[in-house]
């Protein structure tokens, strides 16, 4: 338990120092309007990535909790697809970000 409570708190910090990792190697060499498009890139990587994990979160909690309904209740299959829809569209949301930061120019 407390190995899990670690990661959850180190993960931003780990996600943070890589982002700016990544941005100063691509940065480095480069004009200003160049970098801005890796700072987008990093963006967009981020949303796409991000998005993904939180939409396995969201499908894993209304799925496994879904079936565990279901065993109990067969009539609640509608509602845990409509809820697993609603967790595939947070993935979604996050592509469709990462394509307007990368096609704003």
């Amino acid at each position: 338990m407390k190995l899990r409570r670690r990661f959850v708190l180190l993960l931003p910090v780990f996600l943070a120092f890589l982002t700016f990792a990544v941005a100063n190697v691509f940065g480095q060499g480069s004009s200003g309007s160049q970098t801005n498009g890796n700072f987008d890139l990093v963006g967009a990587g981020l949303a796409v990535g991000l998005a993904g994990i939180g939409a396995g979160l969201a499908i894993f909690g209304s799925t496994s909790a879904g079936l565990a309904a279901m065993t109990e209740r067969p009539n609640l299959a509608t509602w845990v697809l409509v809820f697993a829809g609603l967790g595939e569209g947070i993935a979604i949301y996050g592509l469709v970000i990462a394509i307007l930061i990368l096609g704003r120019h």
